[in-house]
């Protein structure tokens, strides 16, 4: 009132504000008053405004409400690690809620549900570790919603039945409402919010909550369905990958040999020619010549489909015998030294041979360098050429399939082709799938 009669003083004519009545009933009003100053008198006039503050208030929640689902869409959409996702969604739930308690349970197969995430930042609640478990049986909010599969709440846990209800109430939780996270048509979790105060939660939680449980389930569901896609690549990978190595087993254990067999028998006839018959004799001598040429193309073309040294010897002597029969010279600097999980290793000689043949092909290079290390869970791979530049996955460079191969077994590859300034590929192989 001060203010408004400070601003009248100073002669700024009309003046507006709004002030909260509490009514004998307890009952909230908000009045708006105009005023007006003439000749040292102030005319007043008010009006009743609880409506429409009323509902300036919900299209705040509301619009508080729509911004915290689209932070929490936006990570589900980027497929950031799920672990991430809980943590947003406590923090968005107790902010938007105007909450001070927050938490996500998965439940378990042993009827048990464990804590995932929680945000705590009630005085009257002690904290509860993530990670931790509560029985499903008796009276609390995650035992009710995986019971009906719908949202629940307890607007008092004073004497709910059970040893959860009996562990929260240690906490100081009193009131709760929950919502199901589900995912493929089953209940997988709850999402819940909380409060130490006695006064039950607003009757529009359970669908508040709702929302942001179902972008929980949207985040599972993608990470589920991106680890089965994986799991699904690399099997495809694997089964090639044993269809190449029978392939060549079977061509040098059949095709090959039997080329060598004519050969030797080819060259025990030409030995008993007799030296009259010299025609022949130089007819059977180039046969022999062809099939030895057929021979080593066949052992060219097996050694393409799969390397036998790879399979003998491990990726050391299998890169060794590229870097030999590369056209371009190659610095190999082969820091493993251990066999690695044949997975890994065939990934590896394949970017390797791939990049070597574009060296070759397009890059008018002079030296490439190799660099091979490996840790306790990544094989790495750094291969650069001192060429033109200019590289491209899609463009027929066989870059695209490498990248496919690499990202099946949930690893990455990175391409780096300016012009002028060769091309680089930094690739990262799990030793461990999935």
């Amino acid at each position: 009132m001060r203010e408004v009669l400070d601003n009248l003083e100073t002669g700024q004519g009309f003046t507006q504000f709004e002030h909260r009545i509490i009514s004998s009933d307890g009952s909230v009003h908000w009045l708006e008053w105009n005023v007006v100053p003439d000749h040292g008198l102030l005319y007043v006039a008010g009006r009743d405004v609880t409506e429409r503050r009323c509902e300036q208030d919900e299209l705040g929640v509301l619009a508080q409400q729509q911004a915290a689902l689209r932070r929490v869409a936006t990570l589900v959409a980027q497929g950031v690690d799920p672990c991430d996702v809980f943590s947003a969604v406590t923090t968005e739930l107790a902010r938007c809620l105007g909450a001070h308690y927050s938490a996500l349970w998965r439940y378990q197969s042993d009827g048990t549900a464990t804590l995932l995430a929680a945000l705590n930042e009630d005085p009257g609640l002690a904290k509860m570790p993530v990670g931790a478990q509560i029985s499903l049986e008796g009276a609390s909010i995650s035992a009710m919603v995986l019971r009906t599969g719908r949202a629940a709440r307890i607007d008092s846990f004073e004497r709910a039945p059970g040893s959860a209800a009996a562990r929260f109430r240690e906490l100081g939780l009193r009131v709760a409402v929950g919502a199901p996270i589900v995912v493929g048509g089953r209940v997988w979790g709850a999402a819940v919010v909380g409060s130490s105060r006695p006064e039950p939660l607003p009757s529009d939680t359970e669908a508040r909550v709702g929302d942001f449980a179902d972008l929980v389930a949207t985040a599972i569901a993608n990470a589920q369905a991106h680890s089965e896609l994986t799991a699904s690549r690399a099997r495809i990978v694997a089964a090639g990958d044993e269809a190449r190595r029978r392939f060549e087993r079977d061509l040098h254990d059949g095709a090959q040999q039997r080329l060598i067999s004519l050969g030797l028998a080819l060259r025990t006839a030409e030995a008993a020619v007799p030296p009259e018959l010299h025609p022949l004799k130089k007819q059977m001598s180039d046969i022999v010549d062809g099939l030895v040429g057929v021979s080593e193309e066949v052992r060219e073309i097996s050694r393409g489909i799969h390397p036998a040294i790879l399979s003998k010897g491990g990726l050391g002597p299998a890169l060794n015998a590229l870097a030999r029969r590369s056209a371009v010279w190659v610095k190999l600097d082969l820091a493993v030294h251990r066999r690695l999980p044949e997975s890994a290793e065939v990934a590896a000689y394949y970017v390797v041979a791939e990049a070597l043949t574009n060296v070759a092909k397009h890059a008018q290079a002079c030296e490439v360098d190799v660099r091979v290390d490996a840790d306790d869970a990544n094989l790495h791979l750094s291969i650069h050429d001192d060429g033109i530049g200019g590289a491209e996955a899609g463009k027929g460079s066989g870059l695209t399939g490498l990248m496919d191969r690499v990202e099946a077994l949930g690893g990455t590859m990175k391409i780096s082709s300016h012009p002028g300034n060769g091309t680089a590929l930094r690739v990262n192989i799990p030793l461990k799938v999935g």
